[in-house]
């Protein structure tokens, strides 16, 4: 399970202790899960349309910035202030939405860019840093709810959107600040990468779980499918 690897990738250089609470944010999904044992995973909290990464990845190429644009939007931020306000999705409990902040990102650049045809020339660095600031705190409210509802205070971060650098730095800050004991892998296990499927590889050959020889590694789908 691709994104069970994710959050078992904490343990290539951490021990997290059960149960704890994993944010795991990607270009393809965006979930809080709560990690009862390797193997025993709960999603709590999940996106209803789009996920984190898409976010990132679409609102830089409103910006007219270069597929995968988040890596490169990070990289803006770092030089620009969040001086623009974007509304927060009303969707309650622990699930995501992010279309409504996708949306809202394109109808600011539409607008200004009507009164103003560099806008985002000369707004680039503090348009990625608003973006960038107000994607990281919606995060954070949801991992803020699910410590209040389940009572854990052991959290992990996953996926490749964990290599963002200001959520890892807002997830230090909100630790110390809650007490909470953090895992955040290094760069390298974040993106897909082999160590994490050896991790979740090394949890089941430890549970004795197996598949027959006869199982294919990729699965078949019906042609136009």
């Amino acid at each position: 399970n691709h994104m069970e690897a994710h959050v078992l990738a904490n343990f290539i250089e951490h021990q997290p202790q059960f149960p704890f609470l994993c944010l795991t944010v990607s270009g393809g999904h965006t979930q809080i899960v709560l990690v009862k044992a390797p193997l025993q995973m709960e999603v709590i909290g999940k996106t209803i349309d789009d996920a984190a990464g898409e976010a990132f990845d679409k609102s830089a190429k409103i910006f007219g910035l270069p597929y995968p644009g988040g890596p490169l939007l990070d990289k803006l931020a770092r030089e620009g202030k969040p001086s623009f306000g974007l509304p927060f999705p009303q969707v309650g409990g622990l699930d995501f939405s992010f279309s409504g902040i996708k949306t809202a990102v394109l109808y600011l650049v539409r607008d200004q860019t009507a009164l103003n045809p560099e806008f985002v020339a000369q707004n680039l660095n503090d348009l990625c840093a608003s973006v960038q600031e107000h994607l990281c705190e919606y995060l954070l409210r949801k991992v803020r709810l699910a410590v209040k509802q389940t009572g854990v205070k052991e959290i992990a971060l996953a996926g490749g959107v964990s290599a963002n650098s200001r959520l890892r730095e807002k997830l230090r800050e909100e630790a110390v600040k809650r007490q909470w004991t953090l895992h955040i892998p290094s760069l390298q296990y974040c993106t897909d990468n082999a160590g994490m499927i050896a991790m979740a590889a090394h949890f089941k050959y430890l549970e004795g779980v197996f598949c027959l020889p006869d199982v294919e590694p990729l699965a078949r789908y019906p042609v136009g499918s």
